[in-house]
């Protein structure tokens, strides 16, 4: 085992093997909701339920065991949210896409990102964003996952007058999800080992059990979706649109993702860069494309892997024992079913709070630097969207730094990034 935690730098990182196998039990759990939510949603395109849900399984727990395996950081991957449903929604009902023809999509889109990381365009792009926007992200996706914590909880509804409001706390599930985030932060508090995962379990205890969902995960099943794929048709209809959404938001997810979850888990070199990013993104294109062929849709690094970071996740062992939990969901799919959504709540709750630290270095006093921060951390939440936050983000510095002339302190790939993000706010459609 000495030389597997030599090859994990477990204590390089100040981690162990206990830390981290809690780590991704952590991670696990926080994101396991979309073993029941991707099939939910994909099943309207007409994808049989039991085939998405082997493919969410598979997909994630092989794409989250190769990142932690190659690119050794503690990233689980996953079935996007908002790509799923721009999937389904927007290509094959919106359009008339045939379910097969948009996984053909996906696919393509995946290989577009291999080939821009084999080129080195996608570890240009990461470099080139500038050190505040690394530390607005990181604040602004806090908020974002604190934002869905509520929610998840009730704690905070829709309302049709101030668009959110205060939910009923005499409901058992807003009550219990209060009760469990007091319980996770005394745990924090007294620095208690596995905090985070006590907490998590407390509160599904605290919130009871559901029923199992009907569909079942099973090897058998997946036939229906695997290699189902329609490359060549997706080619032939001229899905440039469609593949660039799917780039675009993968993309930027992935490095707003990325982003905050190095800074959060201190990984970041002594000049501020992602050591081995380019195999992290590697490992990124391959599980889109893998995801493809399996029958889901985009497979994306999860911003719940914060979760399993702050709970002490500090190398790709976090990310590998949540990819064999995944795979263990084949048998663990009726249980899990019956956790309910209050559960996770306070971890993603608290892990927002634990990421507000990160607005401290940001330089609020310069204009140029603050505004542009401002609006990734605010854009974030408030458009439920990593990609939208950072490409604001990065327009307004391109901007304001060359009104505060300083245009040759702009690096020049930025320079065609902010005019391909310009023309996508233009011509994208409301709300994507």
């Amino acid at each position: 085992m000495s030389w597997l935690a030599k090859y994990f730098e477990l204590a390089e990182r100040g981690t162990n093997w206990r830390t981290e196998v809690l780590a991704g039990c952590t991670t696990f759990l926080t994101m396991a909701y979309i073993i029941f939510v991707n099939p939910s949603i994909l099943a309207a395109t007409g994808m049989p339920v039991a085939a998405v849900t082997a493919a969410t399984c598979l997909s994630a727990g092989l794409a989250s065991i190769f990142m932690g395996a190659v690119a050794r950081y503690p990233l689980a991957m996953a079935p996007g949210m908002g790509l799923n449903a721009y999937f389904t929604y927007s290509v094959v009902q919106g359009m008339g896409v045939p379910w097969q023809t948009a996984l053909g999509a996906v696919f393509v889109s995946g290989a577009a990102f291999l080939v821009l990381t084999l080129t080195g365009l996608r570890r240009r792009l990461v470099e080139c964003v500038p050190p505040s926007l690394y530390a607005a992200v990181a604040v602004g996706i806090g908020l974002f996952i604190a934002f869905i914590g509520l929610k998840n909880a009730g704690l905070v509804v829709a309302h049709p007058a101030t668009a959110l409001a205060l939910g009923n706390l005499h409901q058992p599930g807003p009550i219990a999800a209060l009760g469990g985030l007091l319980l996770t932060a005394i745990l924090l508090v007294r620095q208690v080992p596995g905090a985070m995962l006590i907490g998590l379990v407390g509160t599904a205890l605290l919130t009871g059990w559901g029923h199992p969902p009907a569909a079942q995960a099973s090897l058998t099943a997946i036939g229906a979706t695997a290699g189902q794929l329609d490359i060549a048709g997706a080619l032939r209809l001229g899905l440039a649109e469609i593949i660039f959404a799917f780039l675009f938001v993968d993309l930027f997810d992935n490095l707003g993702t990325l982003l905050a979850v190095s800074k959060r888990a201190g990984l970041l070199d002594a000049a501020g860069r992602i050591p081995r990013v380019e195999r992290i993104l590697v490992a990124d294109s391959v599980a889109t494309m893998g995801g493809a062929l399996l029958g889901t849709s985009t497979v994306v690094s999860y911003i719940e892997s914060a979760a399993g970071v702050a709970a002490g996740g500090r190398s790709g062992v976090t990310a590998i024992v949540a990819g064999l939990l995944f795979l263990a969901s084949f048998l663990l799919t009726p249980w899990l079913g019956t956790v309910p959504p209050y559960a996770t709540a306070p971890a993603l709750i608290l892990v927002g709070a634990l990421m507000m630290g990160h607005a401290s270095e940001i330089d609020w006093r310069q204009p140029a630097i603050s505004i542009p921060a401002f609006l990734t951390l605010a854009a974030i939440p408030l458009t439920f969207s990593i990609a939208s936050g950072l490409a604001l983000g990065l327009v307004a510095h391109t901007l304001l730094t060359v009104a505060a002339g300083r245009a040759r302190q702009i690096n020049p790939f930025l320079y065609v990034l902010t005019a391909i993000l310009l023309a996508r706010f233009y011509w994208a459609p409301a709300g994507q």
